[in-house]
């Protein structure tokens, strides 16, 4: 376990493996900060400027480790990790494993087993904001897995900026976090463009459109919030809107997009979840509800 510097000792030497977008911006970061920075990358030529700023590039992932005290990974996934750690047959002894790639909770889960198989100190995490926001005071980094590999690593972190949580020992938290928040941009997202796509058909002008759908949008953090409430306490009045009436409201997105030939798929896999609610009893009850209904079809 490595200690923690005071203001008499020199700050942690850092090595980030990766340097993808989000691998440079943690590595400049880093260098920010004061801490020595050694990088390292799959394929040469990523690291820009990152050399002229006091980078240092090691010539393979052992020579990097070897360089640290906190060995930041940020890959493009787990397998990714795994295939660049495995075989570099590096010293970990006195040095922590952070990992910042996303992936899935499961991963994150074996791959803290793979670690601890090998004596290495590991802590799993998902970053939540966009490479431009590392660094700043609006970044935001969720941790998991041991709180005494938390602790030990947390003053080095503080670099990338922002807010740090740790969510507890489970090494899987971080990134359920990561893919439950991912599924609501992803799905939003989706729900935007189709949005487009339908307003388009209907001869309705971009610009003139998008007026009227950030007003939607605005309307979402408050739902977010009333949703968990509900959901806490089990209790889903439809004083506000209805399952019944939500039946009503995307029967007619699926039918006008239909005539159009726009792709309905996500709708209507939607319109099975609310349609079996109705069927159960559940069409007067508010929209918070099918939450249980998904989650009850999973683990049946």
């Amino acid at each position: 376990m490595i200690e923690t510097s005071d203001e008499q000792t020199p700050l942690t030497p850092v090595t980030v493996l990766g340097l993808g977008p989000m691998g440079r911006a943690l590595a400049s970061a880093f260098l920010n900060a004061g801490h020595q920075v050694t990088v390292w990358n799959r394929t040469s030529g990523k690291a820009g400027d990152l050399l002229d700023h006091g980078a240092v590039a090691a010539g393979s992932v052992q020579e990097a480790v070897r360089a640290g005290q906190v060995i930041i990974v940020c890959l493009i996934d787990y397998d990714a990790v795994q295939a660049t750690l495995e075989p570099s047959q590096a010293d970990w002894e006195n040095r922590c494993l952070v990992n910042l790639t996303s992936g899935e909770p499961a991963q994150a889960r074996q791959m803290s087993e793979w670690a601890s198989s090998r004596g290495i100190d590991y802590l799993d995490g998902a970053i939540l904001t966009p490479t431009p926001a590392i660094g700043t005071p609006s970044a935001a980094v969720l941790f998991s897995g041991a709180h005494d590999v938390y602790e030990a690593v947390q003053e080095t972190m503080s670099a990338v900026g922002g807010a740090a949580v740790h969510l507890g020992d489970d090494p899987g938290q971080a990134s359920a976090y990561e893919v439950a928040l991912l599924d609501i941009f992803a799905t939003s997202v989706n729900g935007i463009v189709h949005a487009f796509a339908l307003a388009s058909a209907e001869g309705i002008e971009p610009e003139r459109f998008a007026a009227f759908a950030t007003g939607i949008g605005g309307l979402l953090p408050e739902m977010i919030t009333r949703f968990a409430r509900q959901i806490q306490t089990g209790h889903y009045p439809g004083d506000r809107s209805t399952i019944a009436s939500a039946a009503s409201g995307i029967t007619h997105i699926i039918n006008t997009a239909t005539t159009h030939g726009i792709d309905v798929g996500m709708l209507t896999a939607a319109k099975g979840i609310i349609d079996q609610a109705v069927a159960d009893g559940y069409g007067t009850q508010g929209l918070a509800r099918l939450s249980t209904m998904l989650h009850t079809r999973a683990v049946a």
